[in-house]
C-alpha cells in the first residue's frame, strides 16, 4: 500500500475523529529527525509465509497457539508482552508508544524490529523514546505522507498497521490472534478506532483476495462504511491492486 492509495482513507479518518493533519505532520517531522533509514528487507523474508498479526485483546491469552504456529509473529503494542510471557518470540512489534515503550526499546536492543509510530497526540513519547531505541532496528512510521526515513504502508491502529505492513512486504496468509472488535472493556474512543480497524482490514482483505476469519460477521457493515467514506475508490483499488 502506498500513501497515494491510502490517503483517501486517512482523510476520512481525520474528518471522523477531528484529528489535525498538521499535528500529524509535525510529529512525523520530529520522528524523521530522530530516525535513520530502515530498509524493509531488514524485517526478514516474510514473502509467502503465514504471518500472525497479534492483537492486544484479552483473548490473546487463549489464542497463543495461533501465533506459535505461524512462521512470523507481528505483535501490536502489549501483545508483545503477553506472547513473551508465554514463550512466543515476536519477529516485529508495532506501537505508537502509548503503553509499553520500554518493551519496544528493549526489543530493538535485542535486534528485533519495531515499527514506532508518530502521530499528533504522541510527540512527547516520540521525543522521549525514539532516542532510546537501537537505530538499526527502528522503523519510524506516520499516518501522514512519508518523509525521509519515515514510512507509511497503511493502517490506523497498531493492529491494522501491523497487517498492512505484513501485506506490504509480501506476507502469505494472515492470521489474527488476540483480536476482539466487540471488547466491552474499551472506552468509546477505542471502540471507534476498532471500527476503523475492521473497515481497513476489510479493505486489505479485498485487496488480497483473502478471507480473514476475524472479520466474519462484520463484512457487510465494513463494506457499507467503506463505501460511505471512500465511495468507489475501494472498488477501483480492488481492480487495480
Amino acid at each position: 500500500m502506498n500513501f497515494a492509495t491510502f490517503e483517501p482513507a486517512y482523510e476520512a479518518i481525520l474528518d471522523d475523529f477531528g484529528f489535525d493533519r498538521a499535528a500529524d505532520e509535525r510529529a512525523r517531522d520530529i520522528a524523521a529527525d530522530l530516525a535513520t533509514p530502515f530498509p524493509l528487507d531488514r524485517l526478514g523474508d516474510w514473502r509467502g509465509k503465514t504471518v500472525a498479526v497479534a492483537g492486544a485483546a484479552p483473548c490473546l491469552a487463549a489464542e497463543v497457539a495461533l501465533a506459535r504456529d505461524a512462521d512470523v509473529v507481528v505483535a501490536a503494542s502489549t501483545a508483545a508482552d503477553v506472547l513473551a510471557d508465554r514463550g512466543v518470540a515476536v519477529d516485529c512489534m508495532v506501537t505508537d508508544l502509548d503503553k509499553n515503550p520500554e518493551t519496544a526499546a528493549a526489543l530493538t536492543r535485542e535486534g528485533v524490529p519495531v515499527a514506532a509510530h508518530a502521530h499528533g497526540d504522541n510527540v512527547p513519547a516520540v521525543r522521549e523514546w525514539l532516542p532510546r531505541f537501537a537505530d538499526d532496528w527502528t522503523l519510524a512510521t506516520t499516518q501522514a505522507a512519508p518523509v525521509g526515513p519515515v514510512r507509511n504502508t497503511g493502517g490506523f491502529t497498531d493492529g491494522d498497521r501491523a497487517a498492512f505492513l505484513a501485506d506490504h512486504v509480501g506476507a502469505g496468509e494472515l492470521v489474527f490472534p488476540g483480536w476482539n472488535f466487540e471488547d466491552p472493556a474499551v472506552d468509546p474512543m477505542k471502540a471507534r478506532k476498532l471500527d476503523w480497524a475492521a473497515r481497513l482490514l476489510r479493505w486489505l482483505e479485498r485487496r488480497r483476495g483473502e478471507r480473514f476469519a476475524v472479520l466474519d460477521g462484520r463484512r457487510e457493515d465494513a463494506d457499507a462504511a467503506l463505501r460511505e467514506v471512500l465511495g468507489d475508490a475501494v472498488e477501483r483499488d480492488r481492480s487495480d491492486g
